[in-house]
């Protein structure tokens, strides 16, 4: 199993849901070749730098996969057939490259947690201290 990254537009006349469902169905695409997510990325609804198929704007999806060498022909014509897909690039990865991406999204998510962790202790210190200052000015 190689990894890649496909890079795909959808339509940008979709609603969230319809994109939840597209993504379901994408996902389900790769999983029928064989293939398994690793990361999915939604970078929402963006202006298009030229027009594809008469659109201006369109949703970005970064995926992640696995994918049997074999199969990425036919990954990349079921993209073509699915009506909501308006472009898609598929790019095969080094091992390299695949540790990188994985890496920085383990890095992103500590520091997230952290960051949460810390703004939950914040606001309990700022409680206790409104606390002392309401328990002053009553007395």
């Amino acid at each position: 199993m190689r990894n890649y990254q496909s890079i795909l537009i959808l339509k940008p006349d979709l609603d969230e849901a319809q994109v939840e469902q597209s993504i379901e169905k994408i996902t389900s695409i790769i999983s029928k070749f064989g293939g398994a997510i690793l990361k999915l990325d939604n970078w929402g609804k963006k202006r298009l730098a030229y027009r594809v198929k008469k659109n201006k704007f369109g949703y970005y999806l970064n995926i992640y996969h696995t994918c049997e060498q074999g199969n990425v022909p036919a990954l990349e014509r079921e993209y073509q057939l699915y009506d909501l897909i308006i472009k898609y690039l598929v790019i095969r990865l080094e091992e390299r490259d695949i540790e990188r991406v994985m890496s920085k999204a383990a890095e992103a998510a500590e520091k997230a947690e952290s960051e949460a962790k810390e703004s939950v202790t914040a606001e309990k210190t700022e409680g206790a201290a409104k606390e002392g200052v309401v328990a002053e000015k009553t007395e």
